[in-house]
This record gives structure tokens, sequence and C-alpha cells, in this order.
């Protein structure tokens, strides 16, 4: 598919201007940008902002929205905010002026557009989300009478069951990080985390190397809320740990950094580092790259400990979960996999063969 220069957004958060064609009939029509071009997708489903012409900066000039994010930080995580930034930015994008003036109409239209470019559930559901609220906020202000966001209609989201690893599925993946380099090392103590502590990426790389507590096997981490929980760790990963801090980190620390993992090059680890040294993990234990990501660690953490006997409001404590109803969840894919086992094992449970 070909996109023209007016669908895409510029580096620098600017955007091409839209080429009016046509007599004064076709220069008073409404001008939208298009929120359809193909998404980049990184493991685990997330667009990547690169790749999304809606995901730019917010224009500068814009400063009711700028008000809002200021005091949205106040009160809200710093990811939840970018989130905001991003999700308001793609809006105006969109409708090429600042949205303060939007009409439900237009919103509306936006919304479909949004559907009719793939875009997730979910993904549609959060950008409603953050323009219910910055509309919200100018109704207090007095800056607008009604909020055109009110009435729109949120999109159904399908409650789909984690996907995980079996536990033998699992033992391969850590085993596949077997080296003795500094970078095995680390890649060793990381999928040990991840699968032994059940955090998300974020908090896997956000980790200081002060967070971990090996004499107590224990690791204090950040999450979402800027919430801190201390997750419990296992004899293994205290011992992938443990190695790495030894013999891996002081070769890999050049900038003297307080991440618990580094980069190659002394960096802290990103996000889509974790996801590629997993996929390349996977890659070596024979399984699929584009299956494995950080985040199926998590449920197969949480899955394995159910399955183990462990009870649910100590797993919800574990991932920091605000909701138990979030960690009932996993007892549906417990349940699945008993009746699997069941109709495979037990000989009234098979199916007749004429």
């Amino acid at each position: 598919m070909t996109f023209l220069p007016q669908d895409l957004a510029v580096g620098d958060g600017s955007v091409h201007p839209f080429a009016v064609q046509g007599g004064k009939a076709a220069q008073k029509r409404p001008r939208f940008r298009s929120v359809s071009p193909a998404l980049e997708t990184l493991p685990g489903g997330d667009s990547h902002p690169a790749a999304n012409p809606c995901c730019v900066a917010t224009p500068a000039h814009d400063q009711e929205v700028e008000g809002f994010l200021a005091l949205l930080a106040a009160q809200r995580a710093p990811k939840t905010v970018d989130a905001y930034r991003r999700d308001l930015a793609a809006l105006a994008a969109w409708l090429d002026r600042p949205i303060g003036r939007i009409s439900t109409e237009q919103l509306e239209q936006y919304v479909a557009e949004l559907r009719a470019a793939g875009l997730s559930p979910a993904t549609i559901a959060r950008r409603i989300a953050a323009i219910r609220s910055f509309f919200r906020h100018q109704a207090l202000l007095g800056a607008r009478l009604d909020n055109p966001a009110a009435e729109l209609d949120l999109p159904r989201r399908r409650r789909t069951l984690p996907r995980t690893l079996s536990p033998a599925e699992a033992e391969r993946l850590v085993e596949a990080a077997n080296g003795t380099t500094p970078r095995a090392l680390r890649d060793r103590a990381l999928v040990e985390l991840l699968y032994g502590a059940g955090l998300r990426v974020s908090e896997a790389v956000g980790l200081q190397k002060s967070s971990v507590d090996l004499d107590a096997r224990l690791v204090r981490c950040i999450g979402k809320g800027s919430k801190e929980r201390v997750v419990p760790i296992g004899r293994q990963a205290a011992q992938a740990l443990r190695r790495y801090l030894a013999r891996g980190r002081p070769f890999l620390d050049a900038r003297h950094r307080p991440e618990l993992f580094l980069n190659a090059k002394g960096g802290g680890l990103t996000r889509a580092g974790a996801f590629l040294i997993l996929r390349r993990l996977a890659a070596v234990a024979g399984l699929e790259p584009e299956r494995v990501h950080p985040h199926l660690l998590r449920h197969s953490f949480a899955t394995h400990l159910l399955e183990g006997g462990a009870d649910l409001r100590s797993v919800q404590e574990m991932l920091g979960h605000a909701d138990l109803a979030t960690t009932e969840l996993y007892t549906h894919v417990t349940d699945r996999r008993r009746r699997e086992l069941y109709f495979q094992a037990h000989p009234h449970a098979r199916r007749k063969t004429k």
C-alpha cells in the first residue's frame, strides 16, 4: 500500500500540510489526517510509535493540552502521562489543529477511523479515556460547557485468556542462556527474574543494583502508579543474579550506571533490548521467537504458581494487581489446562473411535 506524504508525520514532530485541490468548495471541506497506515508491531502487541503517524509530539502552541498534562503529571505515573500525551497528539495530528474546539461528530468520525485502521479495542478505549479526561478538565476550568467525548461508545473488549509457556518450555528458555560471557550471565539473570518473580519488563529494566537483596532473596520494584512492592525470588534466580553481579555486570559497567541490567555499551538495558534477548533465547530453545515476550513469562509465573497450589491473594500481591479480578483470570487458564489433561489422560474421557 502506498501512502501520500500528507499522511505521514515528520521526524521532528511537525506534519506535512495537506495538498488542497479543487476550487473554493473543496477548500471549505473539513480536512482530517488519515489514521489508517499500517502499524509496526513489537512483540507483545505494542505498536511502535515511530511507525504510527498518529503518534507525534504535542504541538507546542496547544497550551490547553500542555496545562492538562502538567496537572496530570502531579497525579499519575510518568508512563501514563506519556501515553495521554501521545493519544492527544494523535488526535491533534488527525484534526490538523488544536483539539479544544472539536465537536462530538468529529470525535465519532475519528473513532470510526481508528476502528477501520485496525487498532485494538484496548488501544481505542485508552485513547477515548485520554480525550474524555482532557475535556473533563476543560469543563472544570470553564473553557468548555460540554464534554464532546462523554457520549462516545467504548469498544467491547474481549477478555482473552493469557497465553503461557508450559513448565518444560519455561525451563528450556532459561537453560538457553547458559553461557559464561558477561552478556550471557546478564541474559540468564534477566530471564530467571522475569519468570521467577513475575516482573513486568518495565519493572525489570527499571531495577537498580540496590533493588536486590540476595541474602533475603527479595526484589524491591516500582510498579504501575509508582507503587513499590517486594517480591520473593527463588534460589536459582538468586544464584543467577549473584553470578551476573560478580562476573558479568562489572565488565559491562563502563559508565558506572546504577541500573541492575546493562547493555553491551554500558547503558541501562531497555524494554526493546529485553524483547530482543528473549527472542534470541527462544530461537535457541526451539520455541517460536515471535510468540515469546517478557509478559508471557509473567503470565507463566502466575499460572504455574496457581497450578502449584499458591493462594490467589498471594499471587495478586506478587504481581502487583490492584484488582483481584485481574489475577482471577489466571485461574481460568489453570482450569482449562486441567480439562485438557483430563480429556487426554482419563480413559472414559477419550472420544470413541468408530
